[in-house]
């Protein structure tokens, strides 16, 4: 499945106080479960230079592989994705492997999704290796209009919304 995702990151978030607002908009909740993910690589990091990336993880009890193409960094992040769903995530790693792919990194996070409509409102909470970073919010959308409407509605400020991807999370609290 392809998909143009729009996204930003709200760091330190009272989850709490926001899953209360996002209820009284008529949010619901979709997902709650560990996700464990696996980035590959060419052993050269050439996805990675090239701002790309290819991830295999386990969604609760559901494997999805993803490969994902960084567009633009402006306001929010902006990237095509290509997502499908693979029956087996041992088998998929050998072939990924196979190929000549590299396991980059490894991920373990809690995951708590709501959505209103088509946008999407993750918190993320990570573990092990990475658990000194705290749980943020991930807003989705189909737009920067309509991820801003739901920053401001949320009670936050265009300010607390970053345009990073994980890594970036990752290097701002490492230089912390």
């Amino acid at each position: 499945m392809k998909m143009h995702e729009v996204e930003i990151k709200i760091l330190d978030v009272d989850r709490e106080k926001v899953i209360d607002k996002l209820l009284k908009l008529g949010a619901k909740k979709i997902f709650d479960d560990i996700i464990y993910a696996v980035k590959y690589d060419t052993p050269d990091k050439k996805l990675e230079k090239d701002n790309k990336m290819l991830r295999l993880r386990m969604e609760g009890k559901k494997a999805v592989l993803t490969f994902k193409k960084n567009i633009s960094k402006g306001k929010a992040k902006t990237a095509e994705e290509f997502e499908t769903e693979v029956p087996d995530l041992e088998e998929m790693s050998k072939i990924l492997e196979g190929i000549g792919f590299a396991k980059l990194a490894t991920f373990k996070k809690r995951r708590i999704s709501y959505k209103i409509k088509d946008i999407r409102f993750e918190f993320e909470k990570y573990f092990d290796d990475y658990e000194k970073i705290p749980e943020f919010l991930e807003i989705e959308a189909e737009d920067v209009e309509t991820l801003f409407k739901y920053v401001k509605l949320l009670g936050f400020k265009e300010s607390d919304a970053h345009a990073w991807t994980i890594i970036d999370v990752m290097k701002y609290y490492e230089s912390k």
